[in-house]
């Protein structure tokens, strides 16, 4: 994993991935965050905002002193434990994927803050794969020519490989592909 140090004040880090996390449809994903400030603090203040490509970022949830406020749309949907600020999306779903943005306040003699945005990606399982034969028999003599058809029904990032007795099978006089 490779991290970033950020801050407007060097006396608050805070570090995220700086990698997009991939998630997978359906299950937990957790955005690992951690801060540190070399002040005295009388206030802790964590925000979690979502945003989508051309639109507006949408609250998630916050904490002051490890209260967590959630946004009563997304209460059972997101989770902040404290004094981490670390979040936890579950179940994750396709319209989860964009950014996070995390920012940390911490309130002392002034006020020092840091902020950052973490990219998601969700992915889905492929399902079993199908192949279809035309003709329908399987069955060619001769000259004939067989199309054999393969199809997943969801699925993201598919890349299609036919084989024959384990070896990749490549375009040629007797293979094409489309």
């Amino acid at each position: 994993f490779f991290y970033f140090y950020a801050g407007i004040c060097s006396a608050l880090k805070l570090t995220v991935p700086t990698h997009t996390i991939h998630g997978i449809e359906g299950q937990p994903l957790h955005l690992t965050v951690d801060y540190n400030f070399n002040a005295t603090a009388s206030e802790i203040q964590i925000i979690w905002l979502f945003e989508k490509s051309q639109s507006d970022p949408k609250y998630l949830l916050g904490s002051v002193n490890q209260r967590v406020v959630p946004d009563l749309e997304y209460q059972h949907k997101f989770t902040l434990i404290p004094p981490n600020a670390s979040l936890k999306i579950n179940p994750l779903h396709i319209s989860d994927e964009g950014n996070y943005i995390v920012k940390v306040n911490v309130r002392g003699n002034g006020t020092i803050a840091a902020s950052q945005k973490i990219q998601v990606a969700v992915d889905v399982p492929v399902t079993k794969p199908t192949v279809h034969t035309e003709p329908s028999s399987g069955v060619v003599e001769y000259v004939g020519n067989i199309t054999l058809k393969c199809t997943v029904d969801r699925g993201t990032r598919v890349a299609y490989q036919w084989m024959k007795n384990g070896k990749r099978l490549h375009a040629g006089p007797n293979y094409t592909f489309s």
